[in-house]
């Protein structure tokens, strides 16, 4: 079998998908799927809190397992299209199956509630201030990808939610061979965390991107304790790092700062010692200076200060306008738990940024023009989303019948400053808005490459 007409032919025929799809219009596509499909087996493998099934779909029958979850992060539903086409591709299509020579596990849709509240987005219009408007994204003790059960120096969790519950118990019962958390960026552009230094797949993770027309992101790494392998390649941040990290830039014990817990990885090490585990993040916005390697004239340390400074003055007008608006929000919506967990964690966070800067002097070298764009401009972007999801608070405390004027006149405070950071963003950005196909093929091809690179190995 020709392996490359083979992924070629797949990818080609991925759909040219209109919009994300939204809960219901999963779990439609899923069942209906299951009753054409023979080789398809569905099983219930736990509830959301508000008691919506987390479903598995179960394909082949191969010498491994390999298990997708879509949705960890309920912001981020690109995953959870490429597992419906993936799951119609396997169903359908007995010659890729055979070539895979996997059983595939595969959960669409891992936190239903938390994606119910991002659909208000998911039909477009795509721009960042009809994102960040119709944003959601839990703190980090409510997000399945950050829930797995930790012990580590005086980090103690062990309240795992229903949903990654049931993620822990694929895991645990099915003992997979590739794990594949389905995670995507906002803007930017494309990059992976990998479990362990895997070399020959690098330039192939690349090129999954760049074949699709989706640049990679060379600016600064998600975290400042992240690992680079190779460009925009890393090996997957652990909640050990993160401790650590924080012990060393605040000085203060990280289990007070930290709510949350381990990661997915972190958790399948317990019984896989030898899994291999694959992030792929693809954007839906991007701008091409986000890999322009090419000098300027400040420092990166200086551009990371100013990525501090635009985050500090983003999150002052947050705090006070939370503090005013507190009394007037129920303590169970989940805008209120995630707008107070960033209220109470930012500050640690930042100061530990700031001494990371300044101290480490492999930041004294000139910056790229991507690591100046990713910290003055992507900063920014970030940003937004949480002034939308205040606002969605305070559209809330409305809805309740809570002091109309008193919480208005917060709102119109805070929406005037999601307008200004916008306008600010507009007349800096030349972005463009990625088809969901392309998103789809990238991280689709990715998992190609890794199972083809498992295979070979053995």
């Amino acid at each position: 079998m020709n392996t490359e007409n083979l992924f070629r032919r797949v990818i080609r025929e991925i759909p040219d998908y209109a919009g994300f799809f939204t809960v219901e219009e999963m779990a439609n596509r899923t069942k209906e799927l299951a009753q054409r499909s023979s080789s398809v087996r569905l099983v219930v493998v736990g509830y959301s809190r508000q008691g919506i099934p987390i479903t598995a779909i179960e394909i082949g029958s191969g010498s491994r397992t390999a298990f997708l979850f879509g949705t960890p992060h309920p912001n981020e539903p690109i995953g959870a299209m490429m597992l419906d086409y993936l799951a119609q591709r396997l169903a359908t299509d007995e010659e890729f199956l055979r070539w895979t020579n996997m059983r595939w596990i595969l959960i669409q849709c891992s936190d239903p509630d938390g994606v119910k509240l991002n659909e208000g987005w998911f039909k477009g219009p795509y721009t960042p201030l009809n994102y960040a408007r119709n944003f959601y994204r839990p703190p980090h003790h409510q997000q399945i990808e950050w829930s797995f059960p930790v012990e580590y120096k005086t980090l103690r969790f062990s309240s795992p939610l229903p949903e990654t519950q049931a993620i822990m118990r694929v895991i645990e019962e099915e003992k997979p061979a590739f794990i594949y958390s389905l995670h995507n960026a906002g803007f930017g552009g494309a990059y992976y965390y990998v479990s362990e230094p895997c070399e020959p797949l690098y330039p192939l993770l690349r090129e999954a991107a760049t074949s699709q027309g989706i640049p990679l992101s060379l600016g600064e790494p998600e975290t400042p304790y992240v690992k680079a392998l190779s460009d925009a390649v890393y090996i997957m941040p652990s909640i050990y790092e993160q401790y650590d990290y924080l012990a060393k830039f605040t000085g203060k014990d990280p289990a007070t700062i930290i709510k949350g817990g381990a990661g997915s990885l972190d958790y399948a090490r317990r019984f896989i010692p030898n899994v291999f585990s694959l992030v792929t993040e693809v954007p839906y916005f991007y701008d091409a200076r986000i890999e322009d390697k090419s000098e300027t004239t400040i420092t990166r340390k200086e551009a990371v200060l100013e990525s501090v400074e635009i985050q500090r003055q983003m999150y002052k007008p947050i705090a006070s306008a939370y503090e005013r608006l507190q009394s007037y929000v129920s303590n169970n919506s989940p805008f209120a738990v995630a707008i107070a967990e960033y209220v109470r964690r930012t500050p640690s966070y930042l100061e530990a940024k700031e001494k990371w800067a300044i101290t480490t002097k492999e930041l004294e070298r000139p910056a790229t023009v991507a690591e100046v764009f990713d910290n003055r401009v992507v900063t920014r972007f970030y940003g937004l989303l949480t002034y939308g999801m205040f606002l969605r608070l305070c559209d809330e405390a409305l809805a309740r019948g809570s002091k109309g004027a008193e919480v208005m006149a917060i709102r119109n405070e805070v929406e005037s400053l999601l307008l200004h950071h916008n306008e600010i963003l507009e007349n800096d950005l030349h972005y463009e808005v990625i088809p969901i196909k392309r998103l789809v093929a990238v991280q689709l091809l990715a998992c190609l490459y890794v199972v083809k690179w498992l295979k070979e190995r053995g």
